[in-house]
């Protein structure tokens, strides 16, 4: 009797366990989580990014040329060359959280300060780019 309770004990407590880590983590598309936007710095990781990414408030744009962009980008990610992003100023949303993205992090770092010069306070760099992206597991369409 003493051993059947305390195999009882022994696998509802593995169950409590098991229930509260909630058995696997969230996969790399996961739906966004509630972020406070506003508390975030210029510069995000691509942690942060793919934490955001699906928020109606946040809009993302990739600063590379055409064919890199083709070669694989962030699913939904708009696409405006660093070379015409001057001439396209217009069509950064003013009333969203904008993360610019690149190859590595250096254009997009280029197209943030570009655009923060302008009078762009909305606008952010996510460190690392694409490469870093790929590398942490995160989505990539072609």
């Amino acid at each position: 009797m003493r051993k059947r309770f305390s195999l009882l004990f022994i696998l509802a407590i593995l169950a409590l366990i098991l229930a509260a880590c909630g058995g696997a983590s969230a996969p790399a598309d996961a739906p966004a989580k509630q972020v406070d936007l506003s508390s975030l710095p210029v510069d995000l990781t691509v942690q942060q990014v793919n934490e955001i990414r699906n928020n109606p408030d946040v809009v993302l744009i990739d600063v590379r040329e055409p064919s890199e962009y083709n070669a694989g980008h962030i699913p939904g990610v708009k696409l405006i060359p660093l070379g015409t992003l001057p001439g396209r100023v217009n069509e950064i949303p003013k009333d969203k959280f904008v993360v610019m993205t690149c190859r590595s992090g250096n254009r997009s770092g280029q197209a943030t300060k570009f655009l923060r010069d302008q009078g762009f306070d909305n606008v952010h760099n996510m460190t690392g780019g694409i490469k870093a992206w790929q590398q942490a597991g995160f989505p990539v369409e072609k």
